[in-house]
């Protein structure tokens, strides 16, 4: 799937430049971006110039090819193959198409797009590409949220969706995830799937000019789409049997919204409005689609300061809740006010919260835990309290691998969620997580409370006592050289250890092989002897080692039980830091 990365002794090297530069060429001839051509020309100059650094950056582009994998596509904006660019989105866009006409003879695809660069630029380059090779291709009609595109390989029962973005990623770089209908049910794409794309792919590559590729004309697809997208999600509120004092309540609940400067807006507040809430206080500064997301470090609610500027509003405005999407707006963030200031919530939290609700709706409605109705599903990273909530009302439950792909295709799923802020309230809408649902749930919720007198805090009280306290932490290692991360799992398999902290190591599960019913990956699961938990996975979309910590109280009152809990996460939070250092 990628090219040799090219080797030799100085004698040899000469010519291997002269191979680097020759493909370099090779490319730019195909490229019909002018930026990109430019780029390159200035690096060959220099290369040719005998610069290291130049040469050095065009083998780290040339090198290698960006991977195509159950993740799609993402990488920085430039020229060469181990980016994301027009080349590049237009040899993917012809590898998934000769992928669709080979498993049907009246293939459809839909694209969707976010306000990131060249995100408009690579899906009607795909668009065209697709319709010229035969696939009914259909082109949302403006920049949408991810949950819209997900929403509409269902709804237009197209054979595949594509959505042109890199969610949260840093501003340079953009992305291209996959979809699938049919059965697949419009889900992302797994396995075999994607190793099957991503060879047509690199077939393409290999023997066709980007120019050279016919293309033809394709469809817009009609305001209707986002119509029902907003009237089903607003459905989850159930305005239509609203009392006239819940319906006061949802008007009258005052919330911070911000897009983070991403495309979750026009969705989001027409969704608000439907479902029966007030208008949102908005984050100014964040609300339009800006690709260069200025006001924030990194466009990810879950860093630090990402929320700083929300916080500020909600707390000139006496707000009582925050609503956060990170930019494609399938990602859900939320923060309450605590203690005179504002906590933001973990996806652990919310997850929880969120499952608690809809197990009870689900009870409810008299579905006691048969595999058609009434199963609950996280990803095995994701706090064990969903497990305990679906225990306590007879619910099935279904750990799957990271990644929501997984979670979305739970037979009999009614609700699942992610600990990285991703939620699915509503899988008979859409098969990915989703924020603006989510967030209709979640503002529920605060409505439901502020109409029975309760506050947030009574509520966290009252799921302690219920089902234990659970806490958790999570560290990211950020690495500049990524063969760093296999050598500390390794060093890890080859010297397990005893203990961390003072909590004794009861055992460790290895899905290197493959564990159980899952598939092989670089997982490493410790339990501890007190129950706790600790999980080490390289991240799949970051070059970041990530470690999740886990651990839960059922002793003494509910405050007992939260100290219990925080006090063995901080500890094996401390332990593990130094272990990795």
């Amino acid at each position: 799937m990628s090219e040799a990365v090219e080797t030799g002794s100085p004698e040899t090297r000469p010519s291997d430049s002269a191979d680097l530069f020759e493909r370099v060429q090779a490319w730019r001839a195909q490229d019909p971006d002018a930026e990109t051509r430019a780029e390159l020309d200035a690096l060959l100059a220099s290369a040719k110039a005998d610069n290291a650094s130049a040469v050095t950056e065009l083998r780290s582009r040339f090198d290698e090819r960006l991977e195509f994998g159950t993740a799609g596509l993402r990488g920085r904006i430039e020229a060469g193959p181990n980016r994301m660019n027009r080349v590049l989105v237009s040899q993917a866009a012809a590898g998934l198409a000769a992928y669709l006409l080979e498993k049907g003879r009246t293939p459809s695809v839909v694209i969707g797009y976010d306000g990131r660069k060249n995100s408009r630029i690579f899906a009607t380059d795909t668009a065209e590409i697709m319709a010229g090779a035969g696939v009914r291709a259909i082109l949302l009609p403006r920049l949408l949220p991810t949950p819209v595109l997900a929403f509409a390989v269902r709804h237009l029962r197209t054979s595949a969706g594509v959505m042109v973005t890199a969610s949260h990623n840093p501003p340079q770089d953009n992305g291209y995830k996959v979809y699938l209908g049919g059965d697949d049910h419009g889900s992302q794409i797994v396995p075999p799937a994607d190793a099957e794309i991503a060879h047509q792919i690199l077939a393409v590559a290999t023997s066709r000019n980007v120019l050279d590729m016919p293309r033809a004309e394709y469809e817009v697809a009609g305001e209707d789409v986002l119509d029902e997208y907003v009237r089903l999600t607003a459905a989850i509120a159930n305005t239509a049997s609203l009392s006239s004092a819940a319906s006061r309540s949802r008007t009258e609940l005052r919330f911070v919204y911000t897009a983070m400067h991403g495309v979750g807006w026009e969705t989001a507040s027409r969704v608000f409005a439907a479902a029966g809430f007030g208008p949102p206080i908005v984050v100014t500064e964040q609300i339009n689609p800006d690709p260069t997301f200025h006001t924030v470090a990194f466009p990810n609610p879950e860093e630090p300061g990402a929320m700083d500027l929300a916080i500020a509003t909600a707390t000139e405005a006496g707000a009582d809740v925050i609503i956060a999407n990170d930019p494609d707006a399938d990602r859900l963030a939320v923060a309450v006010p605590d203690a005179g200031g504002w906590r933001r919530l973990s996806g652990n939290e919310v997850g929880s919260l969120l499952g608690w609700r809809i197990a009870e709706r689900v009870a409810a409605a008299g579905n006691h835990g048969s595999a058609a109705d009434g199963i609950l599903a996280a990803s095995i990273v994701s706090s064990p309290a969903l497990k305990e909530i679906a225990r306590r009302y007879r619910l099935d439950y279904a750990d799957t691998l990271t990644g929501f792909k997984w979670v979305s295709r739970v037979p009999g799923l009614v609700y699942g969620y992610e600990e990285a802020l991703g939620y699915l309230v509503d899988p008979e809408k859409v098969r990915d997580k989703d924020g603006i649902s989510a967030a209709v749930e979640f503002l529920g919720l605060m409505a439901d409370l502020a109409l029975s007198g309760r506050t947030f805090a009574d509520h966290e009280t009252a799921f302690a006592e219920k089902f234990g306290a659970y806490a958790s932490s999570q560290i990211s290692l950020r690495m500049t050289d990524l063969a760093e991360i296999p050598r500390i799992m390794n060093r890890i398999r080859q010297n397990p250890p005893a203990s961390i902290g003072e909590s004794r190591v009861d055992r460790i599960d290895d899905f290197s092989d493959g564990f159980e019913e899952f598939p092989p990956g670089d997982i490493l699961r410790i339990w501890l002897a007190d129950g706790s938990r600790v999980i080490l996975r390289p991240s799949g979309t970051e070059p970041k080692l990530k470690v999740y910590i886990d651990a839960s109280s059922t002793d003494g009152t509910a405050a007992e039980r939260r100290n219990n809990a925080d006090r063995t996460v901080a500890a094996l939070d401390a332990a593990m830091r130094e272990l990795l250092a």
